[in-house]
This record gives C-alpha cells, structure tokens and sequence, in this order.
C-alpha cells in the first residue's frame, strides 16, 4: 500500500506552478515587473504563464519543436507568448538565457533557482501531516527533489528520487558519472534533460536516501495502471515515482503524481489553431 500525492490535479496540470508563482511573487514584492523569459519542456512553462497572468506580467516561453503539442496550447491558453526552439530543452535554455541578456528580461530556471526551490518544497510541507516514512519524486533537473530536501530532512523522512534508465542526469551525476548526458528519447519528456541543476545537484546530494531506475516500459504500465484501476490522469514523468514504489519499502510510503499534461494527440479544433497562431518557430 502506499499514498499518491495528486499533482496533477493542479490547475495547470503540474506542481511546477508552485515554484513559478513563489519565484513571481517574490519579483513584485521587489517591484520587479519585467517581462519573464523561461525554457521549458511544458509543465514549467504553464506554471510560469499561469503566475504571469495572475501579477499582471508578460511572460515568453521557449519550448522545443517536439514538445507535447497538448502542454504548448496550455501555456498559449494562459496567456504566454510561446516560442518553438531547438530540439531539447537545453537548446531552448541557452535561447532564453541569451534573450534575458539582450531584452532585459527577467530569466526564471525551470529547476535550479533558489525561489523556485522553495515553491516546490510546499508539496513537501503538505505531506508532513501524514506522517510518510519515505516520500518518493520523479527527478529531471531536480528541483522538486531539492525542494522535498528542504524539508523531509529536518523532519527525519526519506527521500528517495526516480528516474527512468538512460534518461538519468542526476543519478549519473550523484554516482561520480558524467554531469552531463545524452538522454534517450521517452515518455517522460519533462524529466529529460542533459544536465541536472548545479544547486539541485548539491542539495540533492546530502538529502536523496537514493535514486531508483526503472525503465520505460515499467513507466508505461504505471500510467496505464493509474488510468484504468485508479482513474487518474498521469502523464509519463507523474508516473515513475509509482512505477518506482516496486522497489522502494516502507510502512507509510508516498509517491508523487507530478503532472497529469498527457498527450492525447487528438486532432485540433479550428479554435485550437486560431490559438496556436500565436506560437513562433524560431532557430
């Protein structure tokens, strides 16, 4: 038996929004109100969108050309100007990072930010009151396990990270393995990245128990389990940490649903193309 964690239930489909909207609010407490700029593979970007339009910022999204098409009309539907870059989300990174430098715009890290950190840490927070022996998250860049860190270890909870084989940037890295990798194609696209966070790596470092691998196929069977016997919607990165439970033991064990944004690849209505006409192709 173990808990799941909903997050997929948010509004945006993803518990990314917790990060973007503290980060966010965090730049108008300051007076801060410049245009944000952030690569994302989807779910960070509709976070970003989402807490831009709450405070009245502007808010432009670099995404790959490949990304979900679902998770590029959510962010257009909540307001981002969206821009197709690249392949990966590496590529989209060097694009938002080099434009938060030429147009003075306030660049916001999908994970390795201290104010995004923090915002992920709320789900953290919110899963004390039960008491978890072992709390298991799905691991791309690090972000949501740096911010579980902050406070399931004080608290004296295990923390154990999932990831799915070949698709493992941080483990790579925790091992003493090449920081940087060259991530198979999955199902998972919001885990797949080359590089984990230089902050996420080190917090990450003293706080993760350890980080399971599973593979695609036992993600696939994950999702098609949640769907079917559970009747949740869980898109592949919110289904590794359930497919990770199998090897993880524990009384009182939690799992993360992250995101529930799947791709449905349903044919668009003419009123999701007038929408997606706002979406540029660049690079």
């Amino acid at each position: 038996m173990a808990w799941l964690k909903l997050e997929n239930l948010q509004y945006t489909g993803a518990y990314k929004v917790r990060g973007a909207l503290n980060a966010l609010l965090i730049q108008r407490e300051i007076g801060d109100y410049r245009p944000i700029v952030a690569a994302s593979a989807g779910n960070h970007g509709a976070g970003v969108a989402w807490a831009a339009r709450q405070l009245g910022l502007q808010a432009i999204i670099a995404v790959p050309k490949n990304a979900p098409r679902n998770k590029i009309e959510r962010m257009v539907a909540l307001g981002a100007e969206v821009v197709l870059h690249g392949t990966d989300f590496d590529q989209c990174l060097v694009w938002a990072q080099r434009k938060s430098i030429t147009q003075g715009w306030r660049f916001l890290h999908a994970f390795d930010d201290p104010d995004v950190i923090a915002g992920q840490g709320t789900v953290a927070l919110e899963l004390l009151k039960y008491k978890p022996e072992v709390v298991v998250v799905p691991i791309g860049g690090g972000g949501l396990a740096a911010g579980h860190a902050l406070v399931l270890k004080e608290a004296g909870v295990r923390l154990v990270g999932a990831q799915i084989e070949g698709v493992d940037a941080m483990a790579s890295a925790l091992r003493g393995g090449p920081k940087r990798i060259s991530p198979r194609p999955t199902v998972a696209d919001s885990l797949r990245v080359r590089q984990a966070g230089s902050l996420t790596r080190v917090m990450c470092q003293g706080a993760l128990e350890s980080i399971v691998l599973v593979s695609e196929e036992a993600t696939l069977e994950a999702m098609r389990s949640l769907a079917v016997q559970d009747g949740i919607r869980a898109e592949g990165a919110g289904a590794v940490a359930v497919a990770a439970l199998e090897q993880v033991h524990g009384t009182r064990r939690i799992a993360l649903v992250s995101g529930g944004n799947t791709d449905l690849k349903l044919g668009q209505s003419e009123h999701q193309h007038q929408r997606m006409r706002r979406v540029q192709h660049v690079g």
